[in-house]
């Protein structure tokens, strides 16, 4: 796909600006402000474009996809920890430094006051008391399994419609919202002693049976959300909902460093190729470079690094200060006068209760998460799959692979081909998954392409097969079913498929 409402503009700097040209937009310079980068030769450019072409021979596996995180690519185990291993290609001191983000990813956060000077300030207002509750083994979260099972892994995102001066005047197009007066931005479900927790997920499941071509029925459970038992009063009566499960940590580093302009090359807003594919990029405030920059990660592309995507949870999901997000209080309001007022952990050396150097050990922690090589690449199935995965159009979104930037400082991420099956970009996905609450440039139809690399290995590192923004597909063939908006004839042909096709679809996502 090739765009046609933006202009893009190479800068000296090596980075790109963007420009609507319907509306005579501000131009955004949306490079890689965060990356340390050597530009591309003419004949790397010209290398890189023949290695990711789209195949059109599926009798063997494409030249080096069986690794698809390049040379940081890792063994996959066959045991839980398959997602919790360094890139491959780190040195042995970047692992010492691997090991500390891990422990500090894993810590167990306490209250204030605390003996445990280098761990308190945890919430007062929290969701969980470490990264690690809702990444468990650093893969994906899930709903609650029954009514006695608990939400930690899940939480509800909330924002209220914000008036035209609340919108980002840098950024076209974006959407106005506000946190709810009360209960901020998201809703958290636990707090510290002495004070009340704000709300208690609640979900309950409406069954959909969708019978296929070939009679093979499957069932679609369609969820509804219920923020009960509020602790601080009623939300806004605008107050907008969206659950959204912890999504896994793979292959971080090598999201962060495709090149935008990479990225920005396959957006096609007004779907000028007619595939009824319109990607578009999302475009966010970085708290840390203080401009507009592409957004990338979360499941709307809300956050533009690793490290405000850390930050943001350190501050919302654990109620821990840092850098970026320095209030002691984390995610409370002004009318949450008691958590306000309460200890918090930041009155020491440190600054904030988490300090630049742990933040950036997690960050280097979560950008080294490898990705594990690929399974059973040249069984036959699994290449049949390929050829209905790129035949049927998925790769329209999925787009399977890029070439990183090459990088002077992070050597793990520098130049390497890698596989995620995403193009980062913004997509209606219909009525059906709406969360129908905005998030910058993203409309409440729209959500980023989600990477498939290791998504094959989910129950083996989870424990179960949820899948989509709230854990609501049971299956990958559930996941599929749910598409709708710009992927809706991609749901519809698989639909219609014989038996084997499907299931050789099927084979190959597993295969990833």
């Amino acid at each position: 796909m090739k765009p046609s409402s933006l202009i893009f503009v190479a800068l000296a700097t090596g980075s790109i600006a963007i420009a609507d040209q319907h509306v005579g937009g501000p131009v955004w310079d949306l490079g890689d402000p965060h990356l340390n980068v050597v530009p591309r030769t003419a004949d790397e450019v010209a290398r890189i474009a023949a290695i990711t072409t789209f195949p059109n021979d599926f009798s063997a596996p494409h030249r080096f996809e069986g690794k698809p995180a390049g040379a940081s690519t890792v063994r996959a185990m066959t045991t839980a920890d398959a997602f919790s291993q360094p890139s491959g290609n780190i040195s042995f001191e970047d692992q010492l430094d691997f090991r500390l983000g891990n422990g500090l990813f894993r810590k167990l956060w306490v209250s204030s006051p605390s003996s445990t000077l280098a761990s308190d300030g945890l919430g007062p207002l929290f969701n969980a008391r470490s990264c690690q509750r809702c990444h468990i083994k650093d893969g994906r979260g899930h709903p609650p399994e029954n009514a006695e099972d608990n939400a930690v892994s899940i939480f509800l995102r909330v924002s209220i419609p914000g008036p035209p001066d609340a919108a980002i005047a840098e950024i076209q197009d974006y959407i106005a919202t506000l946190p709810d007066p009360t209960y901020g931005t998201q809703l958290q479900d636990f707090a510290v002693q002495g004070h009340a927790s704000e709300y208690s997920f609640a979900v309950t499941y409406d069954e959909e049976v969708v019978t296929l071509a070939d009679g093979v029925q499957a069932s679609l459970r369609h969820p509804t959300y219920e923020a009960a038992n509020l602790g601080y009063g009623p939300l806004h009566p605008d107050a907008m909902l969206s659950p959204r499960v912890a999504p896994q940590m793979i292959g971080l580093g090598l999201l962060e460093a495709i090149p935008a302009a990479d990225i920005l090359a396959l957006a096609d807003p007004d779907d000028a190729d007619g595939d009824g594919i319109s990607g578009r990029p999302n475009v966010v405030w970085s708290a840390e470079f203080d401009q507009p920059m592409l957004g990338r990660f979360g499941l709307k592309a809300g956050n533009p690094t690793i490290m405000q995507q850390s930050a943001g949870a350190f501050a919302g999901d654990i109620g821990i200060s840092n850098p970026l997000f320095p209030a002691g209080a984390g995610e409370c309001t002004a009318a949450q006068a008691l958590c306000q007022a309460a200890i918090h952990g930041d009155g020491d050396d440190r600054g904030t209760e988490i300090d630049a150097d742990g933040m950036d050990l997690v960050t280097f922690y979560s950008r080294n998460l490898a990705v594990p090589a690929r399974r059973n690449v040249d069984d036959p199935q699994v290449l049949e799959g390929k050829r209905v995965f790129y035949e049927t159009g998925c790769a329209s979104c999925h787009t399977p692979s890029f070439v990183t930037h090459r990088l002077e400082d992070q050597r793990a991420q520098s130049f390497q081909l890698i596989w995620p099956y995403t193009d980062m970009l913004l997509h209606d996905m219909g009525p059906a998954l709406a969360d129908n609450r905005p998030e910058a440039r993203a409309t409440g139809q729209e959500w980023r392409t989600p990477p498939l690399w290791g998504i094959g290995l989910t129950e083996q590192v989870s424990g179960h097969t949820y899948f989509l923004h709230d854990g609501r597909a049971r299956s990958l063939l559930e996941a599929v079913l749910w598409h709708g908006g710009e992927a809706q004839a991609q749901r519809d042909a698989v639909v219609e498929m014989q038996t084997a096709q499907r299931e050789a679809l099927i084979a190959f996502l597993e295969s990833l």
